[in-house]
């Protein structure tokens, strides 16, 4: 049974179990880059005790199989796995997994970084952040649409 690209979840995940399953029964795997991001305790120069995430169930997912399904365009790859955390989340707690596997690193470490500065830009997801003023919705930022503009892609989210 082939494992789902797009995964949208509460609960934590583990890095080992995601790449093991992702190489299974492909021996054209000569590489797999992946980047998992966590929840810091410092924000824009702010303080921050908790953040909270939400998205649209249904579209959120087509979304990032829509990024897949471009990376594959794009990079010599032989498999891609997101995961991406909903709900609220305490500092140090992985929110995203994105795993790349290719027969060379290079398209490996190109289809991951490209998937995850679409992810930052594209994806619908909502970030609160809990700070010692308050509750603050996180709005995209102006350096994440850079990034994805290296990829011939005009965010214009910030």
């Amino acid at each position: 049974m082939a494992i789902p690209r797009v995964t949208i979840q509460t609960g934590d995940f583990d890095l080992g179990a995601e790449v093991a399953a992702l190489r299974a029964g492909d021996g054209g795997v000569g590489a797999v880059a992946s980047f998992i991001g966590t929840v810091r305790d410092r924000s824009d120069g702010a303080q921050v005790s908790r953040m909270e995430l939400e998205h649209y169930p249904g579209m959120t997912e087509r979304s990032i199989e829509a990024m897949i399904d471009q990376a594959f365009g794009r990079f010599s790859i032989l498999g891609a796995r997101v995961i991406h955390r909903v709900g609220p989340l305490d500092i140090g707690d992985q929110i995203v997994l994105v795993v790349v596997s290719s027969a060379h690193r290079g398209q490996a470490f190109q289809a991951c970084e490209f998937l995850m500065d679409y992810l930052k830009t594209q994806a619908p997801f909502w970030k609160k952040e809990t700070t010692p003023d308050g509750a603050r919705w996180v709005d995209a930022r102006v350096a994440d649409d850079r990034a994805l503009e290296r990829w011939g892609i005009a965010a214009g989210n910030a």
